[in-house]
């Protein structure tokens, strides 16, 4: 759920084709925009009104959706850009994808699976920096295939969770 496909990924796969640590420094580069995202939100969420919630469940679901069709569809990269921390954090921080998730997905999982929840989130992300850019750095392109469809059933089952949350809500 934390490393949907997108540009930090394409990123990361075409920095893992040349090394593990090129990948994975522009993975936690990312992480590092997830954690000031998350604090943000995590303090914002106190202002909004309950009501306004299941509106971002709505809007988060069909992110993710939107995003689990998306990862369908998208095509490896072959461009290749200097891999280091600064260039992921710089693609976080600016990443409209990561700021809605954010704001939808992320004040979703914050209220309702609370704050104990986080460490295992980053720890996941870590995870995935590490199996991710190790996969693709010793398989290559043929495992591109694979990502996809993991990423799109997770991507695809969190989405309609959301929804589901949402209209519970409304009733």
């Amino acid at each position: 759920m934390a490393a949907p496909p997108g540009p930090v990924n394409a990123i990361m796969a075409n920095e893992a084709l040349r090394s593990k640590i090129h990948g994975s420094s522009v993975g936690f580069g990312a992480m590092t925009a997830d954690f000031i995202f998350f604090l943000i939100t995590f303090e914002i969420r106190k202002f909004i009104p309950e009501s306004f919630l299941t509106i971002f469940y709505f809007i988060g679901g069909g992110l993710m959706l939107f995003l689990s069709y998306a990862t369908l569809k998208a095509k490896v990269s072959n461009r290749s850009k200097k891999g280091n921390y600064f260039t992921g954090l710089a693609m976080g921080i600016t990443n409209p994808y990561q700021i809605s998730w954010w704001l939808t997905v992320g004040l979703f999982m914050i209220n309702n699976f609370g704050i104990s929840i986080i460490p295992s989130f980053f720890g996941g992300i870590v995870i995935w920096i590490f199996i991710f850019t190790t996969s693709i750095n010793r398989l290559g392109s043929k495992y591109a295939k694979y990502v996809k469809i993991f990423s799109f059933i997770i991507l695809l089952s969190f989405g309609v969770y959301m929804i589901y949350e949402g209209v519970i809500n409304l009733l």
